[in-house]
């Protein structure tokens, strides 16, 4: 464990509750391995107190913050500045402080695509279906979105699914119950939903009629494998569990606040895997 210096740099995660985090498991591991004066430590702070709390942090000479459930849309509010990823995303997970400044971005999207590069997916290869139509939905459609892709949408409540795609411009909206039809279509399926989570429901596709070529990825990180990538792996197609993308998406906020571009190699996704098991 390094001692701190009186110039140490400091962040955390914000979120109501925080404790379930793994950021700073993930944040404390490149602290140590980059031999950084600083911390990352949770926040534990409650929508209604965000405001004020985030003023504070800055004034105590906190470097910025991640922000997770229920805060996000209260940090897009909170931002002097918010970036493009920010916008298309209609949420912030990433504040720096600067200036007297707070300035915002959104990193989900970008670490979704990261991550598949890392694992020899080619995000632009095909269209995309996407199950789901919440913070993480839009965030992964605004990505593909901006690279070209044709993106389709299901939702178990369209008109939520709808509003998204109004928002964004550019996706197909279809019934959660046409969601296995529409598999064949598709070279990239994405489960941004809860479901397959640990102490949830599985998700109920049909895989049967996948491409071989397809490629199946689920945002959920505990279990490691759901059901969907068990059923996705048993018939030969390639695999991405969430884990990546919560790896990836906390390189842009580590490089701003503590000076350095951490790597996302075996090392790290073991480490932060030992603290996954439901």
């Amino acid at each position: 464990m390094p001692i701190l210096s009186g110039s140490a740099r400091l962040a955390g995660i914000i979120g109501w509750p925080v404790s379930h985090s793994r950021s700073p498991r993930l944040h404390g591991f490149w602290l140590e391995r980059y031999k950084v004066d600083g911390a990352y430590v949770p926040l534990p702070i409650r929508t209604e107190d965000f405001p004020a709390a985030v003023r504070g942090l800055m004034l105590a000479g906190f470097q910025g913050a991640n922000v997770t459930i229920p805060n996000k849309l209260a940090a897009f509010d909170v931002c002097d500045s918010v970036d493009d990823t920010a916008k298309r995303a209609g949420a912030v997970n990433t504040l720096i402080f600067k200036d007297g400044k707070i300035s915002g971005g959104n990193t989900d999207g970008g670490g979704f695509l990261s991550d598949l590069r890392a694992h020899g997916i080619d995000p632009a290869a095909g269209p995309a279906l996407l199950l789901g139509a919440g913070g993480s939905t839009r965030a992964i459609a605004a990505a593909l979105l901006d690279l070209g892709v044709p993106v389709t949408v299901a939702n178990r409540t369209r008109a939520r699914a709808e509003a998204l795609a109004t928002d964004l411009g550019g996706m197909t909206v279809i019934d959660w119950d046409r969601r296995s039809d529409a598999v064949p279509d598709h070279a990239l399926m994405v489960n941004t939903t809860s479901l397959g989570m640990h102490n949830q429901t599985h998700l109920e596709i049909d895989l049967s009629r996948a491409a071989a070529t397809m490629a199946v990825a689920d945002i959920v990180y505990v279990p490691l494998e759901t059901s969907l990538l068990a059923a996705a792996r048993a018939r030969g197609l390639r695999t991405v569990n969430g884990l990546g993308t919560l790896l990836h998406q906390a390189v842009p906020g580590f490089t701003a606040w503590f000076g350095v571009t951490p790597m996302v190699d075996d090392e790290l996704r073991r480490f932060v895997a030992a603290d996954l098991l439901p």
